[in-house]
């Protein structure tokens, strides 16, 4: 390295990227790096505030300021549309979800040299990192951590125990796989463990799926303002902020709309917040997750029909769609390409795409400018903070 040079943004896997293309680990953008290597901190670097960041996977942007972490986002959104030759008519400043609010988790527990340690695991390793705080986590999460610590130390033996918690409307929803109690006495060790942290269910998962150990009164979470039954192991967005922000965008570009269609559906996270301005079909592959939205739906006389419907080998064809004047689609991280397909076919005047991958979501989006749709608005959402995961809500609209 023969001068110094600055760091001018960050890349999409987390590195600081200078202006003739150089990558800086943990260099935020205003960053100096010098002919020797060293790296002078410039105004957007900040101390990071959790012990393990470096070490712990979870997060890659803690040592960024917020208007850093935000600009990222925004980046990470408009270069995926430019890359495709997507022009934006507008992008808004990106919703960042605040610390301390994700409500889902994906943990590993191992017993490790005697003592479980339970956490996130190293960025690109499967070594756990113990995790004795946490940034990201609702509290009520991380508040589970101790405890599962104190009763897996009971355990004889080498394991390795997968841990999912989600925030439920009753509390913690809890699965753990790579685990069976052994014996009355193992048994009814967990169930007090269930009473005392007042787990919402707790299931156990040997390899053939989810089951059901504990579950006081049936498990729900609140979409658009409804309870719904909530099946192991579905999807919800990463945090209550993140939630709002996707489905705000939703209904405030929908509100015209009298007939609209919510593919990929799952629970209902969008279809529950249409539903008092417009009639909903809502099309979903999981079947549990379908279910109890019609469950719902049924039982309030919600204006939704719901379809058991595989979306990428059964797509709604162009025809179908021509009925709504409104689609919303959240597909999982490939994108939809195939349903894309045909919804650029189609004369459905209002598309409105979430995504969790801005490539994926570009790749697709071109059938759409192709067919003669504009992308008239974006808003980046960064719900996993301090992550170099981003997602988004984009409008299409047929000219």
């Amino acid at each position: 390295m023969s001068e110094n040079a600055e760091i001018i943004r960050i890349a999409a896997k987390g590195d600081g990227v200078t202006a003739d293309g150089r990558h800086v680990a943990m260099a935020a953008p205003g960053d100096i790096v010098h002919a020797d290597g060293s790296l002078e901190h410039g105004p957007h670097h900040v101390v990071p505030p959790c012990r393990h960041f470096g070490t712990c996977g979870a997060c890659q942007l803690q040592h960024c300021d917020e208007a850093a972490l935000s600009d990222f986002v925004r980046g990470r959104v408009v270069h995926a549309a430019q890359g495709q030759g997507l022009e934006p008519q507008v992008v808004v400043t990106p919703a960042m979800s605040p610390p301390h609010t994700r409500r889902r988790a994906s943990l590993r527990a191992v017993n490790g040299g005697g003592r479980p340690l339970i956490g996130f695991t190293q960025g690109g390793s499967h070594k756990v990192v113990d995790m004795r705080e946490c940034h990201v986590l609702h509290p009520r999460l991380f508040a589970l951590v101790q405890p599962l610590r104190e009763y897996l130390a009971q355990l004889k033996g080498r394991y390795a125990i997968g841990i999912e918690m989600t925030l439920l409307d009753q509390g913690v929803d809890l699965n753990i796989s790579g685990f069976a109690p052994e014996g009355l006495e193992q048994t009814e060790t967990l169930l007090d463990f269930c009473r005392e942290q007042g787990l919402a269910r707790l299931t156990l998962d040997h390899g053939f799926g989810a089951e059901s150990f504990w579950e006081p009164e049936p498990a729900t979470v609140t979409l658009g303002g409804v309870p719904v039954p909530f099946p192991p192991g579905a999807f919800l967005q990463a945090t209550d902020h993140g939630e709002a922000a996707l489905a705000g965008a939703a209904k405030e570009w929908l509100s015209r709309c009298n007939r609209v269609a919510d593919l990929f559906a799952g629970l209902g996270t969008f279809a529950l917040s249409l539903a008092g301005q417009s009639q909903v079909l809502a099309a979903e592959a999981d079947a549990s997750a379908i279910n109890a939205l019609r469950l719902v739906a049924n039982r309030r006389r919600l204006p939704i029909e719901c379809a058991h419907r595989d979306l990428f080998r059964n797509p709604l064809r162009a025809s179908e769609l021509d009925a709504f004047d409104g689609i919303v689609l959240d597909p999982p991280r490939a994108g939809a390409r195939t349903q894309v397909e045909q919804v650029a076919q189609s004369n459905v005047s209002r598309v409105v795409y979430i995504s969790c991958n801005p490539s994926s979501w570009a790749r697709d989006s071109v059938q759409l400018k192709e067919a003669g749709y504009a992308l008239a608005e974006l808003r980046p959402v960064g719900q996993f903070r301090w992550s170099t995961h981003v997602e988004l809500a984009s409008l299409f609209i047929k000219g």
